[in-house]
């Protein structure tokens, strides 16, 4: 029977193959990343049997094995309930993330208050620790674990990525051979979909697929804030977190200093501080002050603070509170002075030799132990390092902390014109929005943290984002970015997505990984239930708008809204007819979709036409006296009339700002697509009250259902 222990599974839950063994399954996962464990978890709800290998046992990625529970979420995740939005954690992830959330809450209560940000770190409303996070995330897949549907292989790197290789068609993944690190065995996974998820995007090298490193050229990508010449050394910074408690000053720990410190570049101390400024350097925080860099990341606060569960935060440090050290670089603004934190900018791991990697790696945590080093013998000897909460001796984390990996070439490539502010309208609320949509997510920025160390005043081939290029706006997560363009049979997931270096910096925060893994174990499953290939889920629409309404019914957002929670009744109609472009939003500048308000003639129109995907036509003179050309919606209107869909309201006129009753829209129903009349008001009346938003969404859904398989030309009938 399968149990855990801190965050760690019994070894009743994981299988460790013999030499030369071939385990056959569906779908397989690759790799220990976040979005891993999410991918899995959605397919075996899907009811798929699935064989996840991964290098340790800790499952989770972000969360647990690389240190960082105190998730980078975007500032929609604090939205407040009122009367014009729901709660931000119901819209702006799907349910089960807010589950996983939910529950780690109630796994680390302070003084027996289960309070919304455990920890009270100021990066984000959630903050736990690794073992809190691992424990919620264990809890989710035991139960396929006890069922034998999951098989769990620790410990265990792929090798070689196997392929059928058919006459003048694309190469098909049909499988992984992987390595155990503890038993030196080679083991084979077959599977008709495999899903790439490590964290540096092995698979695609190990199987020479195409794929991008680093910052690419301007003509590669298109984004014309790249320079001419491609940089692949040019990569994120990874770092390796720590875990440190604040204890009495009468205490003095050390972690000891790592080999060579001071005489090679990565463990300089004059790199390291414990102070950082905001406001332009108005404000200075030393290491425990309010906004200081023990409280950015703190993960356990033994004081809930006053006014009980419901104040998100308790300022003050005590002792006894635990954080992460994650610090990047940042400057004193009055000396100039760059400090670059625990910021491993030396070397990168994507594109060179294991053996460069793996010194590297540690490289990094070298760093890591100088900074913890440092800090213990600059003013703060208390602090201790929490190897329990990382499953370490020294408090540094299993893993690295991975900002960016190799990059899959796919159906489509998420560009910085999709999503950074810079291109958009100054009053927009949103981002580029994919028809293919199978998720969303939101970072107020481009987060990159270059990897090269270069002194203030000198050039550097990273490219530099200012304003609004650097800003983001709420994004989606488009399907085509998770099939590779020339191979089939292998799902992109994790920080190997179709982005870009630029991209990336948005798409790799926590929450979004999430989405990424969780929509790709859904895809796999569906494409199997179905018997068609991944990439036919992104070009038939048929099969995207079914997938589409799989996703929405997990309670998956695949469009933004701050005013329809995941589990509201119509979520699936509204989303998916967003999706898919036919309604949206009454503005462009907010994110409301406003369910309740009546809707007019003229939108109605509009929508129908977009269902129909009718050819718009332009007469040159209106045969409405109420719909000139100049009328927003006198093409869409113009053209249901052609198609004696509509005939207006009598008197020649149109009347496009009226709102329109349900039993009007019965009739425009009727004219357009008859046979969906029983599924569009199988729950809406038709009587003359208002028709509302969420009910044109509901009628348009059906209509959509019925149209993707038939598309008749009805007589119309008259308004009364």
């Amino acid at each position: 029977m399968v149990s855990q222990h801190n965050g760690i599974f019994n070894d009743a839950a994981f299988t460790h193959p013999e030499e030369g063994a071939i385990l056959s399954v569906p779908v397989l996962i690759a790799g220990g990343s976040t979005a891993a464990y999410s991918a899995a978890l959605a397919a075996l709800r899907a009811g798929a049997p699935v064989c996840w290998v991964l290098p340790q046992k800790v499952i989770g990625g972000q969360f647990t094995a690389q240190g960082l529970s105190a998730s980078d979420d975007g500032q929609l995740f604090t939205t407040p309930v009122n009367t014009e939005t729901v709660a931000g954690e119901t819209f702006c992830i799907s349910i089960s993330q807010k589950r996983f959330r939910d529950r780690q809450r109630q796994l680390q209560p302070v003084k027996g208050q289960v309070l919304d940000n455990p920890g009270g770190g100021w990066v984000g409303p959630l903050c736990t620790t690794p073992p809190v996070a691992a424990t919620a995330m264990n809890e989710a897949i035991a139960p396929y674990l006890n069922s034998r549907l999951l098989t769990l292989v620790p410990f265990s790197d792929p090798i070689e990525v196997l392929f059928e290789e058919p006459t003048g068609e694309r190469r098909r993944v049909t499988g992984v051979r992987f390595g155990d690190r503890q038993t030196g065995h080679n083991f084979t996974v077959k599977a008709s979909i495999t899903i790439e998820a490590t964290d540096l995007g092995d698979l695609l090298e190990l199987g020479n697929i195409a794929s991008r490193v680093g910052q690419e050229a301007r003509s590669e990508t298109g984004e014309d804030r790249l320079p001419e010449m491609a940089h692949p050394e040019c990569q994120q910074a990874v770092t390796f977190d720590v875990i440190l408690e604040k204890t009495p000053t009468t205490k003095t720990f050390d972690i000891g200093k790592p080999p060579n410190y001071k005489e090679v570049q990565w463990l300089q101390p004059n790199d390291f501080n414990s102070i950082h400024w905001t406001g332009g350097g108005r404000q200075q925080w030393q290491f425990f002050d309010d906004f200081g860099i023990f409280r950015y990341r703190r993960l356990v606060r033994v004081q809930a603070g006053p006014g009980g569960p419901h104040v998100p935060v308790n300022k003050k440090v005590n002792v006894g509170d635990v954080t992460v050290l994650n610090w990047g670089i940042h400057s004193n603004p009055y000396t100039g002075a760059k400090y670059l934190g625990n910021d491993y900018v030396h070397g990168v791991l994507v594109g060179v030799s294991q053996s460069e990697r793996q010194q590297h790696i540690q490289q990094a945590r070298d760093r890591t132990r100088a900074y913890v080093h440092y800090l213990q013998n600059n003013g703060f000897p208390n602090l201790k390092p929490r190897g329990d909460l990382t499953w370490t001796d020294d408090g540094i984390a299993l893993e690295p902390y991975i900002r960016e990996a190799r990059r899959g070439v796919a159906l489509i490539t998420v560009i910085h014109s999709h999503v950074a502010k810079s291109f958009f309208p100054s009053n927009y609320a949103r981002a580029h929005v994919f028809t293919d949509t199978i998720g969303i997510g939101q970072y107020h920025y481009l987060d990159i943290h270059p990897n090269q160390d270069v002194p203030p005043g000198q050039p550097t081939n990273h490219v530099e984002l200012p304003g609004d290029d650097h800003n983001v706006l709420p994004f989606t997560i488009p399907l085509g970015a998770l099939i590779p363009k020339n191979t089939d049979g292998l799902v992109l997931s994790a920080k190997s997505i179709g982005t870009t270096h630029i991209t990336n910096a948005a798409y790799r925060m926590h929450p979004v990984e999430w989405a990424i893994g969780e929509a790709g174990g859904h895809l796999a499953t569906f494409a199997l239930e179905k018997g068609v290939d991944l990439r036919d889920a992104a070009f038939q629409k048929p099969l995207l708008r079914q997938f589409q309404g799989r996703l929405t019914r997990q309670g998956i957002p695949l469009f933004w809204f701050d005013d329809v929670a995941h589990d509201d009744p119509d979520f699936e109609a509204i989303q998916v007819i967003a999706a898919a472009g036919i309604i949206r939003s009454e503005s462009f500048s907010d994110l409301h979709f406003r369910p309740h308000r009546p809707v007019s003639r003229a939108v109605v129109a509009t929508a129908i036409v977009n269902l129909l995907g009718l050819e718009l036509i332009t007469p040159d003179n209106s045969r409405f006296w109420d719909v000139p050309e100049t009328h927003w919606a006198y093409r869409a209107i113009e053209t249901l009339a052609a198609n004696r869909i509509v005939a207006g309201v009598g008197y020649g006129l149109f009347a496009p700002g009226q709102y329109i009753s349900r039993k009007h829209m019965s009739y425009m129903v009727i004219n357009a697509l008859p046979a969906a009349m029983t599924a569009a008001f199988e729950r809406t009346p038709r009587d003359r009250n208002l028709l509302k938003r969420r009910e044109l969404s509901r009628i348009l859904y059906a209509m959509l259902k019925v149209k993707l398989s038939i598309s008749p030309k009805p007589d119309p009938i008259p308004m009364p």
